[in-house]
């Protein structure tokens, strides 16, 4: 709890002073692709790329699955309990992203967080009689968890729905999508593999973060 507190006092710190940067990311089940982007958002370049995990020992990776079979009451433990877990690492790795960043003389002011189709869910008891709900909110656990801690460094977020990002990509940035993917692609050669997708849309929601700010 002390340590937690020194580090967020050392990101308060850090926001008021150095190069603008914005975090990037592309959830999964159970874990996340991060990018940080940095310096002018005309020609930003990659600061870091990480794979960040958001379960840790038994913490099931797909919690809904896991409680699927189970009666409510222990499904809504699990479940809490993966919520909590994931939050806290995605806590943990922005606080490690951002010490690194802030030594370099960067402070993360932003960040941009891809979503699903946006769907409502209802109540846990119709979440888990369906199969498709199931797979929806194993999904939205993870975004969710990730703005949380964002929420806790005071990361103001840019959301957007993964389906729209070439439109709203190619309407901010002023270029097609076709010579976006190519700019991506650059973007991302100087750092080597993995680069593909969820590394590229991490980095492009991160872009969209760094000018809309």
């Amino acid at each position: 709890m002390r340590g937690g507190a020194i580090a967020k006092s050392s990101q308060s710190k850090g926001n008021d002073a150095g190069s603008p940067a914005a975090l990037g990311f592309r959830a999964h089940s159970g874990w996340a692709a991060l990018v940080a982007l940095g310096g002018p958002a005309s020609a930003p370049a990659i600061l870091d790329r990480r794979r960040i995990e958001l379960i840790e020992g038994d913490v099931p990776r797909q919690p809904y699955h896991a409680s699927e079979a189970l009666d409510l009451a222990e499904a809504e433990k699990i479940i809490k309990r993966s919520v909590e877990t994931a939050a806290r690492r995605a806590s943990e790795a922005i606080r490690e992203v951002a010490a690194g960043l802030h030594l370099r003389g960067y402070r993360i002011f932003a960040g941009g967080l891809l979503l699903a189709s946006g769907r409502t869910l209802p109540a846990l008891p119709q979440v888990l009689a369906s199969h498709a709900l199931i797979h929806t909110a194993e999904g939205e656990l993870f975004r969710e968890a990730i703005t949380t801690a964002c929420a806790s460094y005071k990361i103001s977020l840019v959301r957007v729905r993964e389906r729209e990002l070439p439109a709203v990509a190619a309407g901010r940035l002023a270029i097609s999508w076709e010579k976006m993917q190519r700019q991506l692609v650059d973007l991302g050669r100087p750092m080597g593999p993995p680069w593909g997708q969820d590394q590229k849309h991490a980095a492009l929601v991160a872009w969209l973060a760094l000018i809309g700010n």
